[in-house]
């Protein structure tokens, strides 16, 4: 079962190479954060790789992948990699899967002709895997064929979803253990995405517990710092997420009349930025993550800045998660 209330975690970002993976999980750890998060994306480092590694150097913390593309691997071989590392490493695997950007995919030749289908399919036949099922199905995306893992785990890993519309939300909510709010996630937002993961929840097979992981950029000390990368999150793909900001029509306003990142940048007003990211001093991103984890995120999930070294990052993280325990 995979319920946390108010949990807080770290994520190792993709620019980190595979080399310095070891000693960041370990600091992530040591750190005294609940959980640390890896992602898969087109052209880094891959997310089973990389986690079977954190799981293996570190003995406690939790451990996520953030997200697997659907697309880019049989559900089968998924289920089998999954099932392997959650016997080696019981309950401490989250399994994160998602469409997978648009353009990666198709690059690749994996471009499902109904994404949503593929999400769905793919969920639904790896939990019945975990679970020991023998699978049959002939889907719009997924066909196996009387699949039946040998190794089945023990205790099967929580499966999320890495979604943000509403169709993808309401499946994340029928299929998935937890639902992964990409950067910028504000309180709104979160609001805004639990109501669309509501419906999905009244299905009959839809799993008993349901998490909401976010995802947000950390900035400890001085909200400038966050300006440039914050500014970059906002992708044509992340202006749902805050179109319930109160200033939301002046911040697309914005976007839309930026000619460029640092134009976009300079625009954006100090206010907006505490509302975009976790910044300024230690009460202040405290008090950030409390609004969170009260808005209905059981695990937020901080993100060290790109252009900076990711240990202060991960230092911060703790020291965040150290104030809001003490």
């Amino acid at each position: 079962m995979y319920a946390p209330t108010t949990s807080i975690g770290v994520r190792i970002n993709r620019e980190q190479p595979p080399a310095k993976l070891i000693e960041l999980a370990k600091q992530a750890e040591d750190a005294g954060l609940d959980e640390v998060w890896l992602v898969e994306d087109c052209f880094w480092a891959a997310g089973i790789a990389t986690v079977a590694t954190a799981l293996a150097v570190t003995s406690t913390i939790k451990v996520g992948i953030g997200v697997l593309p659907a697309v880019a691997r049989n559900p089968a071989i998924a289920a089998m990699e999954i099932a392997a590392l959650a016997e080696l490493h019981p309950d401490r695997l989250i399994a994160g899967f998602g469409h997978g950007v648009a353009s990666w995919m198709r690059q690749i030749g994996a471009y499902p002709a109904s994404p949503l289908a593929a999400l769905e399919e793919t969920l639904v036949a790896v939990r019945r895997l975990l679970a020991g099922d023998r699978v049959s199905v002939t889907g719009k995306h997924v066909n196996l064929d009387a699949v039946e893992l040998v190794f089945p785990p023990a205790s099967p890993p929580p499966l999320v979803a890495g979604v943000r519309r509403p169709k993808s939300l309401a499946i994340a909510g029928a299929t998935a253990d937890g639902t992964i709010l990409a950067e910028p996630s504000p309180p709104e937002y979160v609001r805004t995405a639990l109501a669309g993961i509501a419906p999905g929840r009244s299905s009959e097979a839809a799993p008993p517990h349901h998490a909401v992981v976010t995802y947000n950029w950390l900035a400890l000390g001085d909200r400038e710092r966050a300006r440039r990368t914050v500014a970059e999150s906002l992708t044509p793909g992340a202006l749902v997420q805050v179109q319930d900001l109160p200033f939301a029509a002046e911040l697309l306003e914005l976007v839309d009349s930026a000619s460029t990142v640092d134009e976009l940048a300079a625009g954006l007003h100090p206010e907006w930025i505490d509302r975009l990211a976790i910044c300024g001093s230690l009460d202040e991103c405290v008090a950030a993550v409390r609004s969170l984890h009260e808005a209905g995120s059981g695990s937020v999930v901080l993100l060290p800045l790109p252009e900076e070294p990711p240990e202060r990052g991960i230092e911060d993280a703790g020291r965040v998660a150290a104030a809001l325990r003490g």
